[in-house]
């Protein structure tokens, strides 16, 4: 690890620059937690977003810190990790965010980080700085996630149909608007599970190179080691990604909601379950997955199980472009800001 000082001003500074990408993370995935439980009428809008915030939260104290150990140890070498890096990563990350939330596609959180802290750290580190094994986890899941969404979704959506195919489709709806409010609850968990952990991973790089760099201006309660990462970290990003779903993002809930197929409430369960079941699978292994590749594969799968004209295909087409885009882009701006940081810092 290298003793680069960094002052005490600095580290607060990217703390709350990390908080402020939770804080967006929250924000642009709000569309993936709750776009089908509203675009079905199970729950208004306002309503749907501070429920999704509460399981973003109740998730802290279910799920252990895989991930978060996956990101801050597993993703570039802790070795290279500086200031630099974490403002270029985050840079990068949230610079990625904005732009996609602002034309409403629902790129991915996730990846858009990961890619700014390989574009950062390959900025001032060359290709070894990355770790290949977690990289190449981490990308497997780019086409995994949605597949096993959309695996999922199609397969409760066949089972469904069998179990209640001599039920009218009035009391299907009706049973089924309350069973997607479990569904929900259920998304809203592995969404918080997943994503507020890598938040709180990049937090965890920040301050163990701070700590090793210069003990002296760190008070005791902010100070990080590779082996223990501190629970007001963790805390206090489970707590911001439930205030960014709170504010939500209602560009993208259009897209997911209703763009890429017409959803009732069976298939909204079928959807956020069979997302939720691959979110907690994947978090249990700690990989920081997509949220959104995650919904949009169950999405599509509930939509093909009728027909597949049901899917709008070209616009599924345009989110994988997307996902395509992301690493890269993330990572160029990341590289981009790492060079002015070093100037600026």
């Amino acid at each position: 690890m290298e003793t680069v000082q960094i002052s005490f001003t600095i580290i607060v500074m990217l703390v709350l620059l990390a908080l402020a990408f939770d804080f967006m993370n929250g924000f642009h995935d709000a569309a993936n937690s709750i776009a089908t439980v509203v675009s079905t009428g199970v729950l208004k809008p306002q309503t749907a977003v501070v429920f999704a915030a509460v399981f973003n939260f109740v998730a802290y104290f279910l799920f252990p810190l895989k991930v978060a150990a996956t990101i801050g140890k597993g993703t570039i070498d802790p070795g290279i990790v500086d200031h630099y890096v974490i403002f270029g990563a985050l840079c990068g990350a949230i610079s990625w965010n904005f732009i996609t939330w602002y034309f409403g596609i629902p790129s991915s959180s996730s990846h858009a980080l990961i890619g700014g802290l390989v574009g950062a750290g390959m900025a001032k580190a060359g290709s070894g700085a990355v770790i290949g094994s977690g990289l190449i986890k981490i990308v497997a899941f780019i086409l995994l996630s949605p597949a096993l969404g959309f695996l999922f979704g199609s397969l409760l959506m066949v089972a469904v149909g069998w179990i209640f195919f001599r039920i009218s489709p009035s009391r299907v709806d009706k049973y089924f608007r309350r069973l997607q409010l479990v569904s929900a609850a259920l998304y809203s968990l592995g969404h918080g599970g997943n994503d507020a952990q890598k938040t709180a991973g990049i937090i965890w790089m920040l301050l163990i190179a701070a700590t090793i760099a210069n003990p002296q201006v760190m008070p005791h309660w902010m100070q990080a080691h590779p082996d223990h990462l501190p629970s007001w970290i963790v805390v206090t990003c489970y707590i911001t990604i439930g205030l960014g779903t709170m504010f939500g993002g209602w560009r993208i809930v259009k897209t997911m909601g209703q763009k890429i197929t017409k959803l009732k409430p069976v298939g909204g369960f079928c959807a956020e379950t069979g997302g939720a079941m691959t979110l907690f699978m994947a978090t249990a292994m700690g990989v920081p997955v997509s949220t959104t590749h995650t919904i949009t594969g169950a999405i599509v799968g509930v939509g093909a199980t009728n027909k597949l004209s049901a899917v709008r295909w070209g616009i599924a087409g345009g989110i994988v472009w997307a996902w395509v885009l992301t690493i890269p882009a993330s990572a160029l701006i990341a590289a981009i800001s790492w060079w002015v940081g070093t100037l600026i810092m």
